[in-house]
């Protein structure tokens, strides 16, 4: 270990000294829902983190607790950018939304500090049908303020269809739903039960229907939930794609890499199933820490102990298993249907896999060409490990900071 390699890992942990940095899986949607049970009215139900709407997730938890009169005032402010970032559109013709009554989230300043805990804002709209009868479909403009992916449920209780798309990013429309001719004539009497009966007052946050139109495959969301998998490693789960790079700087050979990698696979599958199937489940303040500090620890075994043996996979094994328990929690926000939820949670690890890959392929690209290089070790390897076990001890003091004393 040379003065230089502890020079760039000192840089490392200077630039990872951030707040984003203290929470690792964080993964925010917006749900839309449009219900069609009254003849010519569109109910739309918005569920949505307003932390970009506002100026700090210190304003949001102090509108979550202010009077209801101050709420309303505020939340009329927001609605400009919130009918602007999700738009109904039935053809040409834009819906034109009206606030009914809205919910805010409740919890306390931590909550809303953490990124990972829900924060949504529970908003319910009507809207008049056009005579026209066009397809209806959601239109995120570009620039939106609101976070992307946004899932989008159309249900028709009369008809027993709950016909689910999402809109990826800014820019994005969803799938076109036909409601000509499915939208009942006259309300049904439980559809006209649920609408008198409703009140929002202390919900945090709606229920979506998680089944689609009757008879559609399996496979028809397939792609969106490997997509969402892919996503959450890239861009958004900095802590796994170092994790995966450390596992890369010791096994530089495609044999090491295939019995690490295959082992957190399994390792991390596991622990995502269980956990969203709720036989396994570990708080936030746990698992989060842990995940930087396994960092910290694989990245330093590369430096001290860099030999892949039987100890080095139990011990990638373990730490897989920490981070299914990291991915599992993020999956809260994510509305998997229950019709073919399996199909979706292969889908998403899947998704989860194929970035990790694209991680180790990336890693090769820039630094694999000179694997047999008697310097490699040396220059690479050590300082890569160095700096990575650097950023891992940032995030482990920050995270152990924000969740046992803020």
């Amino acid at each position: 270990m040379n003065w230089r390699s502890m020079k760039f890992a000192a840089l490392a942990a200077l630039l990872a000294w951030r707040p984003a940095a203290a929470q690792a899986h964080a993964l925010t949607i917006t749900q839309v829902q449009a219900t069609f049970d009254v003849p010519g009215i569109l109910d739309v139900v918005i569920d949505l983190d307003l932390t970009s709407l506002l100026a700090s997730p210190e304003a949001y938890f102090a509108l979550s607790n202010a009077r209801r009169a101050e709420q309303t005032a505020a939340i009329e402010r927001l609605l400009p950018d919130i009918r602007a970032g999700l738009q109904l559109r039935c053809g040409a013709e834009k819906l034109e939304l009206v606030l009914d009554r809205f919910a805010l989230p409740r919890g306390t300043q931590a909550d809303f500090l953490d990124p990972g805990t829900d924060k949504f804002a529970t908003l319910r709209f009507t809207a008049r049908l056009p005579a026209s009868r066009a397809p209806l479909q959601l239109v995120v403009p570009y620039g939106a303020r609101v976070a992307v992916p946004v899932a989008f449920t159309v249900h028709v209780p009369a008809a027993k269809i709950a016909a689910t798309s999402w809109v990826e990013d800014d820019g994005g429309e969803s799938e076109v739903f036909f409601w000509d001719g499915v939208a009942p004539a006259e309300p049904t009497a439980p559809a006209r039960a649920e609408r008198a009966g409703s009140d929002v007052q202390g919900s945090t946050r709606s229920t979506l229907p998680a089944t689609r139109r009757d008879g559609a495959p399996w496979y028809r969301d397939l792609a969106t939930y490997l997509q969402l998998g892919f996503r959450h490693i890239v861009p958004e789960g900095a802590d796994h794609i170092l994790f995966v790079l450390g596992l890369f700087f010791l096994g530089i050979t495609w044999q090491k890499l295939l019995a690490q990698t295959t082992v957190f696979t399994v390792a991390h599958a596991t622990t995502l199933f269980l956990s969203t199937y709720g036989i396994v489940r570990l708080p936030s303040s746990w698992v989060e820490p842990a995940i930087a500090l396994s960092i910290v620890f694989i990245a330093l075994e590369n430096v001290f102990s860099p030999k892949l043996g039987p100890g080095r996979l139990a011990v990638v094994f373990a730490f897989g298993l920490i981070h299914g328990l990291g991915f599992a929690s993020s999956l809260q926000e994510v509305a998997f249907p229950q019709h073919d939820f399996l199909f979706a949670l292969l889908g998403f690890n899947f998704g989860v896999d194929a970035g990790q890959l694209f991680i180790i392929g990336l890693a090769f690209l820039a630094v694999g060409w000179f694997r047999h290089r008697p310097w490699f070790r040396a220059r690479i390897a050590i300082p890569g490990s160095l700096a990575i076990a650097a950023i891992g001890l940032v995030w482990a003091v920050q995270r152990i900071g924000f969740y046992w004393f803020s």
